[in-house]
Order: structure tokens, then sequence, then C-alpha cells
């Protein structure tokens, strides 16, 4: 009678076995797991009553996560791996971590409709993910559609969602009541149906900056990062009207190239 289990083995079947990795190959992923560590402690401060730590926390998660995919291609080390853990740490970074943050602040006063809206802005930021996972290997699509997202990214919308709190740290006189916390649960599933919207949102990958006026774009985006520093949350509170106030200008410029290129198909999803 042979033994009831099979003794294990790591590589079975001739399998892959490990060897040194470079490091050009860990930092991309290290950067992620510090994305998710910085999300996570996010909600730990919410909980805790200290919502400007949290919410710097869940900005700074949005901005690693923002970067990793992008060193890893600068490094050369892009990776199944890599690109599957940046996956889950976007659902975590721009659907969980703003959600519950939100929800500590201000939704749990509306009772079930605030907690309602916080997953739906969990569930429909995984949908957004998942749907661009789906669409980034279509390559169906004209190319320049490649140039539109369909519907709000998702960085943007953890951005968007937490407006609220940009207001409150304003010291406008706002304070997290429940009829705020109503307004807050309206405007949460308002930026949830704009992340599985069709809504067509111009992804400016494509712009080229001339020789010319370099190092004026370099001052803006400079001027920018120090507005942003000295007045974090008046510069938040006006990037999100901004955003907002584009949206509608994207959607006619996609409309115009369609017409002019005679299509009638949705924006592709790559990018």
């Amino acid at each position: 009678m042979g033994a009831p289990f099979k003794k294990f083995e790591a590589h079975a079947s001739g399998g892959p076995r490990i060897r040194e990795i470079p490091m050009r190959m860990v930092l991309p992923n290290l950067v992620t797991v510090l994305a998710i560590c910085a999300g996570l402690s996010g909600i730990r401060f919410a909980f805790e009553n200290r919502f400007e730590i949290a919410v710097v926390m869940v900005l700074l998660a949005a901005f690693l996560d923002g970067i990793d995919g992008r060193l890893a291609r600068m490094l050369k080390a892009t990776s199944k791996f890599g690109a599957q853990m940046d996956s889950l740490a976007d659902i975590v970074n721009f659907g969980v971590a703003p959600a519950l943050v939100l929800y500590a602040f201000l939704l749990d006063r509306a009772g079930s409709p605030g907690w309602i809206a916080a997953l739906l802005f969990t569930i429909a930021c995984a949908m957004r993910l998942a749907r661009f996972n789906v669409l980034a290997d279509d390559t169906d699509q004209p190319a320049w559609q490649t140039e539109y997202f369909v519907g709000v990214p998702a960085p943007a919308g953890a951005v968007l969602v937490m407006l609220p709190l940009y207001l409150y740290f304003l010291r406008l006189g706002l304070e997290p009541t429940r009829p705020a916390a109503f307004v807050g649960s309206g405007f949460t599933v308002l930026v949830a149906f704009l992340l599985v919207s069709r809504l067509p949102v111009y992804s400016g990958k494509s712009v080229k900056i001339p020789g010319d006026r370099v190092l004026p774009v370099i001052l803006g985006v400079l001027l920018y990062i120090l507005l942003l520093m000295a007045y974090p949350w008046y510069t938040l509170t006006a990037s999100v009207a901004g955003y907002l106030l584009f949206l509608p200008f994207s959607v006619r410029a996609y409309s115009k190239r369609a017409m002019r290129e005679g299509e009638k198909v949705p924006p592709s999803d790559i990018g």
C-alpha cells in the first residue's frame, strides 16, 4: 500500500527554480507594497480621527501607485507578477481606502445610505479597474481612441470622492452633520457612476510639448506642486472643480474627433 500523501516538492515537474533577481526587478514591486501600506495606514488614521494625515496617506498611496508601473517600464523590469500586484493594489488604494476614510469622517452619520454609497464607490472602482484590464489588450480600436479613457480613471475618482474632506479642512464652517452626510453620500454615488460610465475622458498621454515651451511648462508644474505643498486643501479643491469642468470639454472634443474620423464606436480603455 502506497503512502497516503505524496511528498511536496516546491518545483514539481521541473518547474522554474528560484534564482537571483536583479534589484531593478524588485524596486517597482517595493513601491507597490509601500503604496498599499500608505493606503491601509490612511484607513487606520481615519478611525483614529486623524483625518488630515489620513487624506495625505491616501493621496500618497495614489501617487506611489501611479509611478510604480512607469518605474517598471523605465527600468525594463515589467513582469506578470508586478502587473497583478499593481492591479490588486489599485483596488485598495483607489477604492477601499478613500471610501473608508470618507465613511469614517462623514458618511457614517447618514446611517445605511452612507454605507451603501461607500460600497457602491468601492465596487465601481473595482469594476472600472477590471474593465481597464480586460480592454488593455484590445488592438482593434482606432489609434486615436487610445487618447481617451472610458469613464473617469480610478486615481482621479479617489481624489474626487474626498472633496468633502478638503472643504472641511478649509475651515469654511462646514461640519460633518447628518444633512451634510446625505449630500456627501449623493456625491459619492455620482463619482461612482462617473467611474463606470462610458464618458470619454482625455488622457493627455499623447500630448507633445514644443521645444520652446518646455521651460514654461516645467515652471507651471513646479508652481502647482508648490501650491499643493503650501495650500494643499485650496489646491485640491480647485483641482477637483477644474477636473469636473474639464469633463464636458473632453466629451465635446471626442465627439468632434469621432465626426472627423467617421467613427461611432465608444472610446477604447487603453492607456
